[in-house]
């Protein structure tokens, strides 16, 4: 272990303290709306601290060194493209704004008042399958960073994974959005400091001059895939797979469900989109400062002659921070990390079990239930969610990075539903048969990529270009076979 007695006070009362806010935070749930929306109070500045929190996790910090590793400065590519994006969404409210005005829990609930009830369950199924196995590996990449970066022994990762994934559980059963939203803010302040002081660290240990000239050496020697600073390089990323990822992001900012889900916890259109304008060039760090590490890692590593047998891209960086790291800092780190782990996993939990419960399962009811059983519900809902979370997290293997993965599994849904918003909210022709085209369409793509891709050597961007080309396809040809219905306010 590589941890000192100031180290674990560090993780122990940090850890104790989110959990203390967490439950204290049960008192105020009095039904399934403040649970799931936390009763659409939510101001800008603690909406920036929890939109912020959620999306920056520790698998984060894995995918975003890895594509340091990998490809270096210019892995931070994708960070800037987000930053525009999410500018442009606050900037001009598109899709957010009528969204927030429409006063529904879940996306899907939406398309119900456009569409019809089918396109609602049949959208809450593509959201909830893209999400789960989306979060599905969340759990197994910060098992590995804890691995690396602190010394636990391999044997330990799963009862590591599932003490931290209770901890999350206890609270975000009971206190719902709530509690995610106080807690996120606690670790919004611990990540930021954190994140920082590690990468100041970093660049102590490393030198900013040394690791610009180890990673021309590595570029030189084939050890990076492509160009350190040129994201266009056909080998880095190149123009296709930069075009595939704008059209991505703006797809994921106004369609993905836990972004989202702070949109309509917001108190109104205006004040979600000044939480998304403030928050916007924070995902330019997001991927940069984590990037730094891994880049670093890729150079500190060259140095010592390659990676040990053992290591990959994805894990060189955690163990790179356990080595050059000084006692009582590793402490600060690792509670930043788990602080990172921590939001996305509550988050994201409450996120997919609100949209089972509110477009899969009460559909299906032939009577209401009372309030207190729809919070039972919703509850035991999250506990399932943390069940298979566990066990998938512990034997899905990576068919390529993590980055891609991710991409790919969110766009199970998130080209369909993007489609079906768009056209829903701008198109007045749209209509139920073109929704379910879009949506059985769109799915395509990215579930050939899962299954086949290793085998088909089918590249990402090329799973992710048509998934929204078919969506779109699908929307246009259905929408003519018969009569739109027009949105009901």
């Amino acid at each position: 272990m590589k941890l000192t007695l100031l180290d674990w006070s560090i993780i122990l009362v940090y850890l104790a303290g989110c959990l203390a806010a967490g439950l204290w935070m049960r008192r105020f749930v009095r039904g399934v709306q403040d649970f799931a929306v936390a009763g659409r109070e939510m101001d800008v500045n603690l909406g920036i601290a929890s939109l912020a929190a959620t999306e920056l996790g520790l698998v984060t910090i894995m995918y975003t060194a890895q594509l340091g590793y990998e490809k270096g400065f210019a892995g931070a590519a994708i960070g800037v493209i987000m930053w525009l994006v999410m500018w442009f969404v606050g900037r001009t409210g598109f899709v957010i704004g009528p969204l927030r005005a429409s006063g529904v829990m879940t996306i899907p609930e939406l398309f119900e008042r456009r569409f019809s009830p089918r396109v609602r369950w049949l959208a809450g199924l593509f959201v909830v399958l893209g999400g789960l196995l989306n979060m599905g590996i969340f759990l197994r990449l910060g098992g590995e960073f804890l691995v690396h970066a602190i010394g636990l022994p391999p044997g330990a990762l799963e009862w590591t994974m599932t003490a931290l994934l209770g901890l999350v559980l206890l609270y975000t059963a009971l206190g719902g959005m709530l509690s995610v939203l106080v807690t996120d803010y606690l670790q919004f302040l611990v990540m930021g400091v954190g994140i920082v002081v590690t990468s100041v660290l970093v660049l102590v240990q490393v030198g900013w001059t040394p690791l610009t000239a180890g990673l021309e050496a590595a570029w030189g020697a084939g050890q990076l895939k492509g160009h350190p600073y040129n994201p266009v390089h056909e080998s880095s990323f190149g123009w296709g797979y930069l075009l595939w990822q704008f059209v991505f992001q703006l797809a994921a900012v106004t369609t993905w469900q836990t972004q989202i889900s702070r949109v309509l916890s917001a108190r109104n259109a205006d004040t979600a989109q000044a939480m998304y304008r403030r928050t916007a060039f924070y995902f330019v760090g997001r991927f940069l400062l984590p990037g730094l590490w891994g880049a670093a890692a890729c150079v500190w590593f060259a140095a010592q002659g390659g990676l040990p047998e053992g290591l990959t891209s994805l894990t060189a960086m955690p163990h790179f921070l356990g080595v050059v790291l000084p006692a009582g800092l590793i402490g600060l780190v690792v509670a930043a990390m788990l602080a990172a782990e921590m939001s996305t996993d509550s988050g994201y939990m409450l996120t997919w079990a609100t949209v089972i419960y509110n477009d899969l399962v009460a559909p299906c009811l032939k009577r209401p239930i009372s309030p207190p059983a729809q919070l039972r519900l919703t509850r035991a809902l999250v506990v399932a969610i943390a069940v298979f979370l566990l066990f998938y997290g512990l034997w899905y293997e990576l068919p390529g990075n993590a980055w891609d993965y991710l991409a790919v599994t969110g766009n199970i849904y998130l080209a369909s539903v993007f489609t079906l918003l768009v056209a829903g909210l701008y198109w007045p022709r749209a209509n139920a048969t073109g929704a379910v085209a879009a949506l059985v369409l769109g799915a395509v793509g990215p579930i050939a990529f899962l299954v086949l891709g290793q085998r088909l050597a089918i590249a990402p961007e090329v799973a992710g270009a048509s998934s929204f080309t078919l969506a779109a396809l699908g929307m246009v040809a259905g929408s003519f076979l018969s009569p739109a219905r027009p949105l009901r306010q």
